[in-house]
C-alpha cells in the first residue's frame, strides 16, 4: 500500500510511520532533511518525502491518505493571529487533499482526517460516543467541525473517509504527558481545579494501531472517537501519575489562576469529555491499555 501522510513527523505521526512499516510513505514536509532524521528509525526504503502538495496533480498514485497535520492548539495563547493559524494550518492541506482526490481518476480508497473530542465542547458528566446528540460552541467545537465538514467533501462511491475525533494522546517524548511531568517530579503534582472534569485519553501504541485498523479494515467509515474505553477524572488521572511516579499529590491549581494564565485556551483543561471509543469497539478493534494506570506504567517504565 502507498500512502501519504500529513503530519508524519509530529508526536503521533512519527509512531503511526513506525507501525505502517513495510508499506510505502510519502511523508509531507517543507525540511526533507530534517524529517529523514526525525524517522530515521524507519527504512528508509519504506520512505519517500514531498515538500509540498503543489507537486501533486491528484492522488492517483496513493491507496491511502492519512491527514494529521496541524499548527499545535495547545502550546501558545489564543490570540487572533494564533486562532488563524491553527485554523489555517488544518483546514487549507484538508482542503488540498480533497481537490486533489476529487482530481483523482483512480483516487485513494480511504481518507483518514484529524479530528479531536474538542468538538463536543464542556459536556461535563455527560458519557458522549460518536452517536450521541450534543450541543457544543467554542473554539475548539469551531474548529474540528469545519475541519470535519471539508474532509467529508472527499466521500464518494471510491473513497471512504474515516475521521479521528481524538482525545489525550499518551506517550514518551512528546504529547500532553511530557508536559505534566517536571511538578509532578518536582512533588508539586495535582488535579486542576476541583479534578471532576473528564480526561478522554488514550495511548501512543493504540492510537496508531488503530489507526492502522481504520486504515486496512474495508468497513470502516465515519467518525471514531480515538479514545481509550475508560476516561477519568483530572483528578483520578493526577493521583495515578503521581502514584506511578511515586511522587505526593497534594497541591492543586486554581481554575481562576489557569484562566487568567492561559486565557481562552484554559477550556482545554477544564472543558469535561467522558468520550467513549463505541464505534471503534464494534467494529472489532482491541485496545492494549484499556485503563490508566497500566499505560502511564508502561510508558514511565521506560
Amino acid at each position: 500500500m502507498h500512502i501519504l501522510i500529513t503530519g508524519g513527523t509530529g508526536f503521533i505521526g512519527r509512531a503511526l510511520v513506525k507501525q505502517l512499516i513495510p508499506h510505502q510513505m510519502t511523508i509531507l514536509t517543507r525540511d526533507s532533511d530534517n524529517a529523514a532524521q526525525q524517522l530515521k528509525h524507519v527504512n528508509p526504503n519504506c520512505l519517500l518525502f514531498v515538500q509540498s502538495l503543489d507537486h501533486l496533480q491528484d492522488l492517483c498514485d496513493f491507496d491511502a491518505v492519512i491527514n494529521l497535520a496541524g499548527e499545535p492548539i495547545v502550546n501558545k495563547r489564543w490570540t487572533d493571529q494564533q486562532k488563524k493559524r491553527i485554523c489555517d494550518s488544518r483546514w487549507d492541506i484538508t482542503r488540498q487533499i480533497v481537490d486533489l482526490i476529487k482530481r483523482s481518476s483512480n483516487p485513494p480508497k480511504v481518507f483518514i482526517s484529524g479530528s479531536a473530542v474538542g468538538i463536543y465542547g464542556d459536556q461535563n458528566q455527560i458519557r458522549v460516543d460518536e452517536e450521541t446528540p450534543y450541543k457544543a460552541e467554542g473554539f475548539p467545537h469551531c474548529v474540528c467541525q469545519e475541519w470535519e465538514d471539508i474532509a467529508n467533501q472527499a466521500r464518494s462511491e471510491q473513497t471512504r473517509v474515516a475521521l479521528l475525533r481524538t482525545g489525550i494522546v499518551l506517550g514518551q517524548n512528546g504529547g500532553a504527558l511530557e508536559k505534566m511531568l517536571l511538578p509532578y517530579k518536582l512533588g508539586l503534582g495535582g488535579p486542576l481545579g476541583a479534578g471532576q472534569q473528564y480526561m478522554p485519553w488514550i495511548h501512543i501504541q493504540d492510537m496508531v494501531r488503530a489507526i492502522q485498523f481504520l486504515l486496512e479494515t474495508e468497513i470502516c467509515s465515519g467518525i471514531f472517537n480515538m479514545v481509550a474505553p475508560h476516561p477519568v477524572t483530572n483528578k483520578e488521572f493526577s493521583q495515578t501519575l503521581a502514584k506511578t511516579l511515586s511522587r505526593p499529590h497534594f497541591l492543586f491549581t486554581p481554575k481562576f489562576a489557569m484562566q487568567m494564565a492561559l486565557g481562552e485556551s484554559s477550556c482545554l483543561l477544564f472543558d469535561s469529555v467522558k468520550a467513549k471509543p463505541k464505534r471503534l469497539t464494534e467494529m472489532g478493534f482491541t485496545f492494549n491499555y484499556s485503563r490508566v494506570q497500566p499505560a502511564l506504567s508502561q510508558i514511565l517504565s521506560h
